[in-house]
């Protein structure tokens, strides 16, 4: 997160025996930079305040160390946040009725010309009504277009947006690389138009969506400080593209932050924000597996050649995968004092395309749609088979057995 850098003053004193040294006394300072760092909250999808991935710290009382700027893109920075600014929203919410009532807040920003609005599933979730807060002070009641909780995203709308308001440009994630400069703009504790900086820390993370059991692939983690209030508000690189809807942050269970937050990424963004627009909801495909990456432990416990494909442990009764005649574990066996399923399915490629991990397997289920057909290349007892799969659509959470 950006540390402000104050200036303590402090006076310099002679020896009182010589009247120079007493002048100097009311003259002589000497300025000393400090840093200063701002504890943050965590966000964890449809429950504030909490953390799917914890991670450890060891004094959440000490300021977290800020991400640098370097010194020539500070101008950029002036520019770019006057030039996005009003492309970006505060989101405030009302849910629950009479004793049960509520207040939410959140960020969000313009999609289109038409009024329409993106943000996170978790911040309109439940809502009884929502008011959107453009960056002039502007406020105008907001609609529920669609949700996709599998994704925590949701478009809202008003009807009309304000003179200067403006739609944000949606960047390419898949071009997004560790190490780049991003930015945040959003809402963090009720402070709107706030800018944090940092960088790209990792592409690829798998997190959770929150409101259900299955998870969201190729989210962007990156160190720009995101709080509560961030929520559904964009990640920007410097050209002034979205490439990311801010989320989520990891904190150490005491609300501080570490300076780990993630962002789904923007291509989920262009995949589900047009069907909402058309359907109010999206139909993510449904393979019907539960698993892991082949590690180290797996590949001895399973006499894998390598440590690559998706491990399959348990398949859904009644799912896809169980039609088609996947198998999952059939036992376990201690490696290295760890115990370890064995007997499982090891899946290495879809249609060809390499399967290097459980997240790959996941990207790849992601791209196609339900009715989809795939042929699975699968490892068992040390045979390899082609199996076809026709992907369904995600069961309700009432029906689910295992993601």
């Amino acid at each position: 997160m950006n540390s402000r850098k104050y200036w303590a003053i402090t006076a310099a004193l002679g020896c009182m025996t010589l009247l120079l040294a007493a002048m100097l006394v009311f003259i002589a300072v000497v300025l000393v930079p400090t840093q200063i760092g701002m504890a943050a909250h965590g966000i964890l999808s449809g429950q504030p305040l909490a953390s799917p991935t914890p991670v450890a710290s060891n004094d959440a009382s000490l300021p977290t160390p800020s991400a640098a700027v370097p010194a020539g893109q500070q101008g950029s920075l002036v520019t770019l946040y006057k030039q996005l600014s009003p492309g970006i929203v505060n989101i405030d919410v009302s849910m629950g009725q009479g004793a049960l009532a509520g207040q939410g807040e959140g960020s969000g920003f313009i999609y289109d010309d038409q009024g329409h609005i993106i943000t996170n599933n978790h911040v309109v979730d439940q809502a009884n009504h929502v008011t959107v807060v453009f960056y002039n002070g502007i406020e105008a009641d907001a609609t529920i277009v669609g949700t996709d909780p599998y994704s925590d995203l949701a478009v809202l709308k008003v009807d009309k947006l304000p003179a200067g308001t403006h739609p944000l440009t949606l960047g390419n994630s898949d071009q997004v690389a560790v190490g780049e400069s991003v930015i945040a703009i959003g809402n963090p504790f009720g402070l709107g138009s706030s800018m944090t900086a940092g960088i790209v820390s990792a592409v690829g993370r798998t997190i959770e969506s929150g409101a259900t059991p299955f998870s969201i692939p190729q989210a962007i983690q990156t160190d720009a400080a995101i709080n509560p209030g961030n929520s559904g508000g964009p990640l920007l690189n410097l050209q002034g593209q979205v490439v990311g809807v801010n989320a989520q942050i990891a904190t150490n269970g005491s609300q501080a932050s570490a300076g780990v937050g993630f962002a789904i990424p923007v291509n989920i963004v262009r995949q589900v924000v047009p069907v909402l627009l058309q359907k109010g909801s999206y139909q993510w495909p449904w393979l019907g597996v539960s698993g892991g990456s082949v590690d180290l432990a797996v590949m001895k416990a399973n006499n894998l050649p390598n440590q690559r494909g998706a491990y399959i442990d348990e398949v859904t009764r009644g799912g896809p995968a169980a039609k088609a005649g996947l198998q999952g574990s059939t036992g376990s066996q201690m490696v290295d004092g760890v115990q370890v399923p064995t007997g499982g399915d090891v899946i290495v490629a879809i249609d060809g395309k390499p399967v290097d991990n459980f997240d790959t397997l996941l990207v790849q289920i992601a791209s196609h749609k339900p009715g989809d057909q795939v042929k699975l290349t699968v490892l068992h007892d040390g045979t390899s088979r082609q199996i076809t799969v026709t992907l369904e659509g995600r069961p309700s959470q009432d029906q689910m057995v295992s993601s």
